[in-house]
């Protein structure tokens, strides 16, 4: 049916009208949640160190790139040679390291020469064996030693202190429950992180080896112990 055009607007401005007087609805507020108590809690267990990590490394200089480099590649040819004469998988492994080449600037900008450095880097279970063979190695010199843990005593030590850290936290959790009148608990989340910093030794403590070192200078080995801890921490909601 045709409606003339002054009832339409008429209509138009009184559904206007009558949805303006409805109630407007307030979005829901958060509730805060009651008796929401966080907890920490953590467990650790020293363990021994059982892989040694040795880095070799050297440094060259000189007026012409080509020459740096054959002198660096030399040197860590002959050191790589020695080094995989005692590689045993998982006992004694071998890989190069950082090997650069950089142009030598005067304070005007020029170049003025070439300098580049080179790495071997030694690690694995059979201590002694990397101790003795630092004493062989002779063209290049230690820069950096460290103790770890190995995969399977980091796994296995984690495992051991996991079950103690989370025992401790339900065991918190159920004493907290029962301070403040609460029949129980409900775990509403948790996180549980495991920690075991390595522990480089100080090259401070021990001299670096120089080129004329003997070769029956091994390096003395102590790996000492580090500590394996596993930390749980969350919230739990106390239930009557």
């Amino acid at each position: 049916m045709f409606i003339p055009l002054k009832r339409h607007l008429f209509v138009s401005a009184l559904s206007a009208g009558v949805l303006s007087t409805l109630p407007a609805f307030a979005a829901p507020t958060a509730v805060e949640p009651q008796g929401v108590v966080s907890l920490s809690t953590s467990a650790s267990v020293e363990v021994t160190r059982d892989v040694l990590g040795v880095t070799f490394g050297t440094t060259k200089e000189g007026t012409d790139a080509a020459s740096v480099q054959s002198q660096l590649k030399q040197a860590l040819d002959a050191a790589l040679a020695e080094a995989k004469k005692a590689a045993r998988p998982g006992q004694v492994d071998v890989q190069t390291g950082n090997f650069s080449l950089a142009p030598r600037y005067t304070n005007k900008g020029v170049v003025n020469g070439w300098q580049g450095s080179a790495e071997l880097i030694v690690e694995g279970r059979d201590m002694q064996a990397i101790g003795q063979l630092t004493g062989r190695i002779t063209t290049l010199t230690i820069s950096r030693v460290g103790y770890t843990l190995s995969r399977e005593l980091r796994e296995k030590s984690e495992a051991e202190v996991s079950g103690q850290a989370i025992a401790r936290y339900r065991a918190k959790a159920a004493d907290y429950a029962k301070q403040f009148g609460y029949s129980g608990y409900t775990i509403r989340e948790v996180n549980v992180s495991t920690n075991e910093p390595q522990q480089p030794m100080p090259m401070a403590a021990m001299r670096m080896k120089t080129m004329s070192a003997s070769a029956d200078e091994s390096l003395p080995v102590e790996p000492g112990k580090g500590t394996v801890t596993v930390n749980v921490n969350g919230t739990v909601q106390l239930v009557k």
